[in-house]
């Protein structure tokens, strides 16, 4: 399965942009600032959460438009009648994004039923350097595109969460009985968050079991839970910690505080203290790895912003024959052709300028 058909309304710089005929690699190029990215971005948006950037919905209407946009995109498989996906947001209500499946209203959480998306962007260089409120992000993105009921869990989860850090940091004591509802609302959906990020996370890296020390490093991957997993243990100990955490104002146990712990294989070294290059290198192989299993179960798109033109000659074939071999459709942006020689002759390609798409 691939998107086609591709339509941008109102996005970003794009007054109106429209992409058909895509293949398994899809490329983007043209100046920086051009809007390649912004596709990128709107395709992102074909996934529940914030996108790529997480920008505020009222960012993404373009400046002299109508005041909302539009995205839409065809799921073909080959056979019988696409899918058509779409994502939108009305002038009217610029805050609230609304999602259609083949026309009729349906939830931005069903869209991971149809569509498994990862990416991989500049700003994400800093992932191991980052907060541990980056790592989690990063790792509900996976487990996300692996299994579709991790953003239900994770929208009531952080709910209850920010119900009973309410109640905590009232001046009287919260009624017991309704903080015993609370907490069995976080410690249901929070043991469902909690497990969903292991298994994303074992899943992950048994698969970088099978990749090679090169040309890309080899991370080793690791779950730094919050706080007990299981459904009871969890319950358990929010109920005993409620006098600390009302003196903190604030829920000091659960997988609201999970990390991903990641160590360069052979080295023995952590993510964070490695090389720039090491760093990289580390999560384009997450990346890859993730999209294989991914691409298993529904279609899978990666996208991959600026990512050629900072690897060297061998990494960069050593990347688009991992690319060739997986199930995903792939998008690639850069700001010259050059990079991408390797697989021009398989590759949709399009010129970005100012907004506007030109297929070569």
């Amino acid at each position: 399965m691939a998107l086609d058909l591709i339509s941008l309304s109102d996005f970003r710089n794009h007054a109106h942009s429209e992409l058909s005929g895509t293949a398994h690699f899809n490329l983007l190029t043209g100046e920086n600032g051009a809007g390649k990215t912004n596709v990128l971005e709107a395709l992102s948006l074909l996934a529940p959460g914030r996108g790529l950037r997480r920008a505020p919905l009222a960012e993404l209407a373009r400046g002299g438009g109508s005041g909302g946009f539009a995205i839409g995109a065809s799921l073909r498989d080959g056979s019988g009648e696409p899918v058509r996906l779409g994502t939108f947001v009305r002038a009217d209500r610029p805050n609230r994004r609304l999602v259609q499946v083949n026309g009729a209203e349906a939830s931005a959480a069903s869209l991971a039923e149809w569509l498994a998306i990862g990416w991989l962007t500049p700003a994400m260089d800093r992932l191991f350097t980052d907060s541990a409120g980056g790592r989690r992000r990063f790792v509900d993105r996976l487990a996300l595109a692996l299994e579709p009921a991790h953003a239900r869990h994770a929208a009531r989860y952080e709910a209850a969460l920010r119900e009973r850090n309410r109640l905590l940091a009232d001046d009287a004591p919260p009624d017991p009985v309704w903080l015993d509802g609370v907490e069995r609302q976080l410690a249901e959906h929070g043991s469902a968050l909690a497990q969903a990020r292991g298994r994303t996370i074992a899943a992950i890296a048994r698969a970088l079991a099978d990749f090679p020390d090169e040309p890309f490093a080899r991370p080793a991957l690791a779950h730094a839970a919050g706080g007990p997993t299981g459904e009871s243990d969890l319950a358990a100990a929010l109920r005993d910690s409620r006098r600390r955490d009302r003196q903190a104002g604030r829920t000091l146990v659960g997988p609201h505080r999970d990390d991903l712990d990641v160590v360069m294989a052979g080295k023995g070294a952590p993510a964070a203290i490695c090389s720039t290059g090491e760093q990289k290198a580390m999560l384009i192989a997450i990346t890859l790895a993730h999209a294989e299993l991914a691409a298993r179960g529904r279609p899978g798109l990666l996208l991959l912003d600026e990512v050629a033109a900072h690897l060297d000659p061998l990494r960069r074939e050593a990347l688009f024959e991992r690319l060739r071999a997986g199930g995903a459709q792939v998008w690639l942006t850069g700001t010259e052709p050059a990079p991408f020689a390797a697989i021009a002759g398989e590759a949709a390609m399009w010129t970005v300028e100012g907004g506007t798409v030109t297929r070569r």
